[in-house]
């Protein structure tokens, strides 16, 4: 399974536009690994500490919980 980058996450923060970590971290995740599927993107979520608790305070318990998510930004 893949791992984020955390050092390359925090470099691509310092150019986005986006104020919300989590936002961040999608745009991230798409632009650096080029993944846009939600059900990959969770699974990687899932298993990282730190992503996890962003999807924990957004109470995203799934894939489908995280494609709602992505259609509302």
């Amino acid at each position: 399974m893949l791992k984020i980058n955390w050092d390359e996450y925090k470099e691509h923060k310092k150019y986005s536009h986006r104020k919300d970590n989590f936002e961040t971290l999608m745009e991230f995740m798409k632009s650096f690994y080029n993944i846009h599927s939600p059900t990959e993107m969770f699974n990687i979520f899932v298993e990282d500490e730190i992503a996890s608790m962003m999807l924990k305070k957004r109470n995203i318990t799934d894939a489908e919980g995280l494609e709602n998510y992505l259609f509302k930004l």
